[in-house]
């Protein structure tokens, strides 16, 4: 997965956010769109857009952009950062037994995950399906086990966006466009409640579930999601790609570097060769 772009009413607010908080480092700023990440990894994009107005919550949208950190000790600075810097935007962690992770609200009503894989070897596949879980997870315990002085005053280790999760109106929908038409694989699903999507043998690099969304059409232009970027490996795959999309009737918008196009809910999907 590639950077996730948010509109936003507030920009100086969400940059000390995730700056601050989440401990991304503000790669470049001009006009009104900053990038955030990593080393030279852009992780959020903001874009200024405060003539726009919040969506309803019931609407199509971003459930969460998940950050995924390269080690517990780097999770658990970020973790601690946002705590102390926004406690109360933290709302509940997990263990999915792929990994470990914590969820917070950003101060515009954007989710964020915050995660750990485990690796490879220790996760559980059955008939193709991935085995993950919700269970409990002491956010105390795991700072006390994983948080260090040189985590909280050095910024460790990388970051990337592990998955992407939506909001969505219909489930089979959503498997018809991001499996059938955009090519991922099925990871695990929950009926017609969620479905988890991915590549190369991931848990997922993308996610769509009706919780909060059931029953929801295509977005208006609203604050919030802007952009979902997925990663190709090469031009040649960019290409196959926009055929792909066009030969099931999905309006393909080729610029000679990057291929967009809209799912059912109006969200923007843009693909880029990683080379």
């Amino acid at each position: 997965m590639g950077a996730v772009t948010l509109r936003v009413g507030d920009l100086d607010r969400m940059i000390a956010y995730y700056r601050d908080g989440v401990t991304l480092s503000l790669l470049s700023q001009e006009g009104g769109i900053a990038v955030l990440g990593r080393g030279t990894t852009p992780i959020v994009i903001l874009q200024h857009a405060p003539e726009l107005k919040h969506a309803s919550p019931h609407e199509a949208g971003l459930f969460h952009t998940a950050v995924l950190f390269d080690t517990e000790e780097s999770l658990a600075a970020a973790v601690h950062s946002v705590a102390r810097l926004a406690p109360g935007t933290f709302t509940g962690s997990a263990d999915h037994l792929v990994s470990k992770a914590f969820y917070f609200s950003d101060p515009e009503g954007n989710g964020v995950e915050l995660y750990w894989d485990r690796d490879r070897t220790q996760w559980s596949w059955i008939h193709g399906q991935v085995e993950m879980a919700t269970l409990y997870l002491d956010p105390n315990r795991f700072l006390a086990e994983n948080l260090t002085e040189r985590a909280q005053t050095e910024q460790l280790g990388d970051a990337q966006v592990g998955h992407v999760h939506l909001a969505v109106g219909d489930v089979a929908a959503a498997r018809a466009f991001y499996v059938d038409r955009l090519g991922f694989e099925a990871t695990a699903s929950l009926g017609s409640q969620a479905l988890f999507v991915s590549a190369g043998g991931y848990h997922h690099h993308m996610a769509m579930n009706t919780w909060n969304s059931r029953g929801a059409g295509p977005r208006t232009l609203a604050l919030g999601l802007g952009q979902v970027e997925i990663l190709v490996p090469g031009t040649d795959d960019l290409g196959e790609l926009a055929e792909r999309m066009r030969h099931y009737g999905v309006d393909a918008r080729d610029d000679g570097r990057s291929v967009s196009f809209d799912d059912p809910w109006a969200n923007v999907v843009r693909a880029v060769a990683a080379a």
